[in-house]
């Protein structure tokens, strides 16, 4: 009854989605059924050790990421793993063809979170934002073009852009937790201190550069991903936009949402959008 218990390890990733980001759960949905589990047992991967790093205060971080990480390449060389997470992640890396430097990449970016706090330059914040984010949106990606890796190839810089996009607004909406509860400063010359409106308009620019770059590659993606990513992008560009029209001494002092009201609303507008083919 393996497959039981594959089965049950893919609805447990789903559950992770669910219960930790209602948001990206709403995206997944919209993907395609024939991709979304895989889809939820890459960020119930990427989800369980950025909550080792960033969560788990009391506990020693560094003995359960190593522990994380040794277990998942037990899993990958043995086929199975009793941590139903890493059991459907085994699958959909084997499944999609996931390059291990992907998730050492990743890795990498989560262990920083343990020594390091200061990104003082611009080569350490990519860096850094790359492990963390670009390499999960070029795992999603893998999944999309079912492993092809020419199609891979062909959009691999748009999905880093949109990662990066994503990766920077979490930033920029968590500036001040980051600062005051982790000691994290994650942009170079940045910090509470020196944080006004140019600093913050600096930071938008850039992301809306990202987001602008990623666009095109949305308009590529094979018809079973672009609806959900869609979504996704609109979310982020709303969840932008809100941060945008807050004033730079106010972000942090309250966590800037989207309601489930106006997110329906996008989830509307982006179902029309793509139904009338103009992404």
């Amino acid at each position: 009854m393996k497959q039981l218990f594959d089965d049950v390890s893919f609805k447990c990733s789903k559950l992770v989605t669910k219960n930790y980001s209602t948001s990206f759960s709403l995206a997944v949905y919209m993907l395609s059924p024939i991709i979304r589990d895989a889809i939820y047992s890459i960020y119930g991967f990427v989800r369980f050790a950025d909550e080792i790093v960033d969560s788990f205060h009391g506990f020693d971080k560094e003995d359960l990421i190593n522990d994380f990480e040794n277990e998942y390449y037990k899993a990958y060389n043995s086929g199975i793993s009793l941590n139903p997470i890493l059991n459907s992640f085994q699958h959909t890396v084997k499944e999609y063809n996931i390059t291990d430097d992907l998730i050492q990449a990743f890795l990498k970016s989560m262990k920083l979170d343990l020594i390091k706090l200061d990104y003082n330059t611009t080569e350490e914040y990519n860096e850094y934002i790359y492990g963390s984010a670009d390499v999960v949106g070029l795992m999603c990606l893998k999944v999309f073009v079912k492993g092809n890796t020419t199609k891979y190839e062909q959009l691999k810089y748009e999905a880093m852009r949109l990662g990066s996009a994503f990766q920077k607004v979490n930033f920029l909406r968590d500036l001040k937790d980051d600062n005051l509860v982790l000691n994290r400063n994650y942009f170079p010359g940045v910090d509470l201190n020196s944080f006004d409106e140019n600093a913050k308009a600096k930071i938008i620019a850039e992301i809306q550069e990202d987001f602008k770059v990623a666009y095109q590659g949305i308009k590529k993606l094979p018809i079973e991903a672009k609806f959900g990513v869609y979504t996704a992008y609109v979310y982020y560009k709303k969840l932008l936009k809100k941060l945008e029209n807050t004033p730079y001494h106010q972000i942090g002092n309250a966590r800037i949402r989207v309601s489930n009201y106006s997110k329906a609303g996008l989830l509307a507008q982006s179902f029309v959008t793509y139904k009338l083919k103009l992404v």
